[in-house]
């Protein structure tokens, strides 16, 4: 599985936020369904006008000991966006990254790299997780198209 290490600054994302449940692999219809509601709601359009990155990132963080955890759709943006109106900021820290390309419609691609990173690259890979968040990264394009590449970002650290 390809992947490249990536040292990012800490940076501030600003977006929506919904906690999800992987029970089941509710995760899997809950995610898709959270990017379908801010389509239709009005939540990307206003989120697009504050990205300074060009890139929106769907971010799983707060992770609880029970299968929850927060999903965020945020862009990265401007100081004091997070007085919008049902937005939230938070802070992404200074971590080291795993960096994994997906290609293919949504969500079905993304969703294959992210079984593939946990059952085959990380058991043989000489990495583990690091303390932080999970980022899929989505460029700008069509996200059906069979030639769409987003990435998956995961905090890791080299293995004792």
């Amino acid at each position: 599985m390809d992947y490249r290490i990536v040292e990012k600054g800490a940076f501030t994302v600003t977006g929506k936020i919904r906690e999800v449940s992987t029970q089941d692999g509710s995760n899997l219809r809950e995610i898709p369904a959270f990017w379908q509601e801010c389509a239709q709601d009005g939540t990307a359009m206003k989120l697009e006008a504050l990205n300074e990155g060009g890139e929106m990132y769907g971010i799983c963080m707060d992770f609880t000991g029970e299968g929850r955890f927060n999903y965020m759709i945020g862009v990265e943006a401007a100081a004091g966006a997070e007085g919008t109106e049902g937005l939230a900021s938070r802070e992404i820290p200074a971590l080291n990254w795993a960096v994994f390309t997906s290609t293919g419609p949504m969500p079905g691609a993304i969703q294959q790299v992210w079984q593939q990173i946990y059952s085959d690259w990380f058991p043989s890979s000489g990495y583990e997780h690091a303390a932080g968040p999970e980022m899929e990264v989505y460029p700008p394009g069509d996200t059906t198209s069979p030639e769409y590449r987003c990435e998956v970002w995961i905090p890791v650290v080299k293995k004792p």
